[in-house]
């Protein structure tokens, strides 16, 4: 996949940044122990900081989750550009063949408005419902969920709502939000093959599901810091910029916290006059109006205040409005020379030991286990490992280096989700113990994985970097018996 249009590059001193703020971001980072996998920083319409920690790289596309909002956000303004929708349009008028008394009742007052700005009325989010609906009917399971409070006057996260904006969007204007966006945003921006998830009636999920290069992300933020415009054509109507990232709703009155300093039409208000669009585990669009400045990130973190706080620290001090007199022209504008570049697999691994267990080379039958996953086989040779497994009626194998990624191959990641690219690596701990990594290098997962010998079988530890699970750090296990 190659790059369209790529975004000019310069030097940080040339956009006036002092090197020394780009280089305290990076070891804070490292310092911190936050997984980062991808910054790009712009000043001036120039890139003059990137980076991706391998396995990650720039032509590989990665899960936005819920920075896919501000995209949907986008699509609602440019229909309402045409004189498709308005923002006072009630939800209901686009679906009546859902009304009865009851849902009338309940949803009558609700707005697009309120669906943009999370203020719906309802005290939880809606997404947990819409997954659940049996007969995979979204729209239907969105309207029948109580709203208690009046809208307009109560924020709550609610992806549901979201979701609800792509469906009003393809009940209009009979295409899928991707379909809309790619003519009138995508190709103009030169975002090359998107892609986004859909409900199982075929509509795009719209709060989250996006995938785009990290340079993808940062032509998206320079859009909304240059109001709309791009490379002289206005593509988004500049009162729809600021009215999306304005403030319409308080969130909180957490002084610290980038979570509660208002938010506007599917964008978060943050510290410092700033806005960003975001998304689960560390998916990052930040604008920076008066540094004339955006930052893409994107991650594998359980903590994004923490990010945030780097970037506030490091980052927006170290800009000025002039250019910094200072020799910086041969510095490379990725920073790498002094950047540790690569996400990190196993710890505590001898590089050099090389072992060919009992259990190596036979299908092993795993206990029912959270991952699908029915059997299992680990095959070993001197330069690479391979990893055999069965799940959900599909069998995988990858290959993996000794505490070297090894990617350019693919899986699923779930039954639903189109095929991935993973990167695989392991190593010896002791005598006795295997230890492997698997990167699902098109998200923010990091499956950690141990072997070890248990009775007649193996015993299988499992865990996951970052999970919407409140026990994601806890590992889990699954013993097998090799098959006879």
């Amino acid at each position: 996949m190659s790059i369209v249009s790529p975004l000019p590059r310069s030097t940080p001193a040339k956009q006036g940044i002092a090197q020394l703020g780009i280089a305290k971001f990076f070891k804070t980072i490292e310092d911190h122990h936050l997984e980062l996998h991808s910054m790009m920083l712009v000043r001036h319409g120039h890139v003059v900081a990137e980076h991706w920690w391998k396995p990650f790289a720039p032509d590989k596309p990665h899960m936005l989750f819920s920075l896919s909002k501000s995209f949907t956000s986008t699509a609602i303004g440019l229909a309402i550009a045409q004189g498709l929708l308005t923002e006072n349009d009630p939800i209901l008028s686009f679906f009546p063949e859902y009304v009865t008394p009851e849902i009338d009742d309940n949803m009558k007052d609700l707005q697009i408005r309120h669906l943009l700005s999370m203020s719906t009325g309802h005290v939880e989010d809606t997404m947990p419902y819409l997954h659940q609906a049996k007969d995979g009917d979204w729209v239907k399971a969105f309207l029948g969920v109580p709203i208690q409070k009046e809208p307009g006057s109560h924020f709550l996260y609610n992806t549901g709502a979201t979701y609800m904006l792509s469906a009003i969007l393809q009940r209009t204007t009979g295409q899928t939000l991707l379909e809309y966006l790619t003519p009138r945003l995508f190709e103009l921006l030169g975002i090359r093959n998107p892609t986004w998830q859909t409900c199982p009636r075929g509509i795009n999920t719209g709060g989250f599901g996006l995938s785009i290069l990290t340079e993808d992300i940062a032509k998206f933020g320079v859009l909304y810091l240059q109001r709309g415009l791009w490379r002289g054509q206005r593509l988004i109507k500049e009162n729809w910029v600021d009215t999306a990232t304005q403030f319409h709703i308080a969130n909180g009155n957490q002084a610290d916290s980038d979570w509660a300093q208002g938010y506007g039409y599917q964008f978060w208000r943050c510290r410092h006059n700033v806005y960003r669009g975001d998304g689960a585990f560390g998916q990052y669009c930040i604008v920076m109006p008066e540094q004339d400045a955006v930052l893409a990130i994107t991650s594998g973190v359980n903590d994004m205040q923490a990010v945030l706080n780097i970037v506030w620290d490091t980052i927006l001090p170290a800009m000025s409005d002039e250019t910094i007199l200072e020799n910086e022209d041969s510095v490379p504008h990725h920073m790498a020379d002094d950047v540790i570049d690569v996400v990190s697999g196993p710890i505590g691994v001898d590089p050099e030991k090389r072992l060919t267990p009992a259990w190596a080379d036979h299908w092993l039958d795993l206990e029912d286990n959270p991952f699908s996953i029915r059997k299992a086989k680990f095959t070993f040779s001197t330069d690479v490992f391979l990893f055999s497994m069965i799940r959900d009626g599909v069998e995988w194998t990858l290959r993996g280096g000794y505490l070297t990624w090894m990617d350019d191959q693919r899986m699923q990641f779930a039954p639903e989700i189109p095929s991935q690219e993973v990167a695989i690596q392991g190593g010896w701990r002791d005598e006795s113990t295997f230890a492997m990594a698997i990167c699902y290098c098109e998200t923010p997962f990091t499956y950690n994985m141990e072997v070890t010998p248990f009775e007649d079988g193996v015993t299988l530890r499992i865990a996951v970097n970052v999970s919407f699970h409140a026990q994601s750090d806890i590992l889990i296990k699954s013993s097998f018996t090799p098959a006879s």
